[in-house]
């Protein structure tokens, strides 16, 4: 067995092709919505047990944090949804024939995201 193979430890200067970064956010995205669906639950549950409880919810998500973080979820869940949507196009078979067409769908999927994410604050804002 060959040895002589370079070993680069130093993971700043490693350069991932795009599909690794599209796959990589989109794992991030899925952790960051499993914290989020707890959150939803518990906003959705204040705001219906009583009309007290739904003005506090409404107090407090005037506070920019909490626009925040609501805001970070939502741009996870749209992230995550559209590398969904392009992981079910591949796995019916469309776009895994060259490296390219991996690429561009990963490209056209960072391209898809920022857009709903922009229309997403632009709705929220």
């Amino acid at each position: 067995m060959d040895n002589k193979r370079p070993v680069n430890l130093d993971i700043g200067t490693i350069k991932l092709p795009i599909t690794s970064y599209v796959s990589i956010l989109h794992r991030v995205s899925g952790v960051v919505l499993f914290f989020a669906v707890g959150i939803f639950l518990w906003m959705l549950e204040s705001s219906l047990a009583s009309e007290q409880s739904f003005n506090d919810l409404g107090a407090m998500l005037s506070n920019p944090v909490c626009q925040f973080i609501i805001w970070g979820s939502l741009a996870a869940l749209a992230y995550h949804a559209v590398a969904g949507i392009r992981h079910l196009i591949m796995d019916f078979g469309v776009g895994e024939d060259s490296f390219y067409a991996g690429r561009n769908s990963a490209w056209a999927a960072v391209v898809l995201s920022v857009v709903v994410i922009a229309l997403l604050t632009w709705w929220i804002l």
